[in-house]
């Protein structure tokens, strides 16, 4: 089933954030029925920093290519503002539909962009915006590729004009709207009001983020249609990893640390080691 179609139907799609082919992999062994490439988790994880408009775009494009080559649920990729003008967003497009994306979120922030529970940010113009999302939509090469507008403008101008920037992008055409860090569940319920059964809406949830955690059955109840847990996985592996390093350093050993982590063959089964030799012998000289 496409995204397109999924998406259409009348339950909420949860799609874990991942930032390389292993997490991309791991969710969707898990279940998972879209993945969410995490512009913010690539920054974590590849530069050990924040999401602060680090990471470009042909990092992320050869990371939805090395995604995409791994697994093969939908990719929902992080596109930030575009990375630059109307004419940026379209080279981001056309690259990243080719690399495999099945959407992008496109943003309003300014360039540097930074997360979108962070303060200080700053947001172009509607109408700048609203001519990038003209633009994406012109430059994608199927329409089963979702452009997503989200917009940031809750913290910078309020929720009425989150609300005004959120009707010119749907009519400028965006697939899915996304209105970005709703600071309680009376905003949130406004957001649902306005555009709800107008096109899918989306949600992100971050812990210790700037919106009321709600679950996924929370929010399908209250009429969205999409959501993200863009960089738990990190903040979940950065926990592990920081008690990892720890143990290792002060006992010298793996040991007290064995009923927490794979050992060599447990890795190998979750990565398929021994299909893909045996996919290699297959080639081997003299093979049939």
């Amino acid at each position: 089933m496409s995204l397109k179609k999924r998406l259409a139907e009348d339950r909420i799609l949860l799609a874990p954030g991942v930032y390389d082919a292993l997490t991309g992999l791991l969710a969707e062994q898990a279940g998972a029925e879209a993945v969410y490439l995490s512009g913010a988790s690539i920054a974590y994880t590849r530069f050990g920093r924040p999401d602060l408009g680090l990471v470009s775009m042909t990092e992320v494009a050869d990371t939805i290519a090395v995604l995409r080559d791994r697994v093969a649920v939908p990719i929902v990729a992080d596109a930030d503002n575009g990375f630059g003008n109307a004419l940026n967003v379209q080279r981001t497009v056309r690259m990243f539909e080719r690399m495999g994306a099945n959407a992008l979120q496109l943003e309003d922030q300014t360039l540097p962009k930074r997360c979108g529970h962070l303060d200080g940010k700053t947001l172009v113009s509607p109408a700048e915006m609203v001519g990038k999302v003209r633009a994406a939509c012109d430059a994608r090469g199927s329409d089963e590729t979702l452009i997503i507008g989200r917009t940031d403008a809750i913290a910078v101008e309020g929720l009425e004009a989150a609300l005004d920037r959120g009707e010119a992008y749907l009519e400028a055409g965006v697939d899915m709207l996304f209105v970005e860090a709703p600071q309680s569940l009376a905003e949130i319920e406004t957001i649902v009001q306005r555009f709800a059964g107008r096109a899918p809406l989306m949600a992100n949830m971050i812990e210790g983020g700037r919106t009321p955690a709600v679950d996924a059955a929370g929010l399908e109840g209250l009429g969205f249609r999409f959501v993200i847990f863009p960089g738990g996985v990190v903040r979940a592996l950065a926990a592990t990893a920081r008690d990892y390093y720890g143990n290792l350093v002060a006992a010298g050993s793996n040991e007290a640390f064995r009923d927490r982590m794979f050992d060599f063959d447990g890795l190998n089964r979750v990565i398929g080691t021994a299909d893909m030799l045996a996919r290699g012998r297959r080639y081997d000289e003299g093979a049939g």
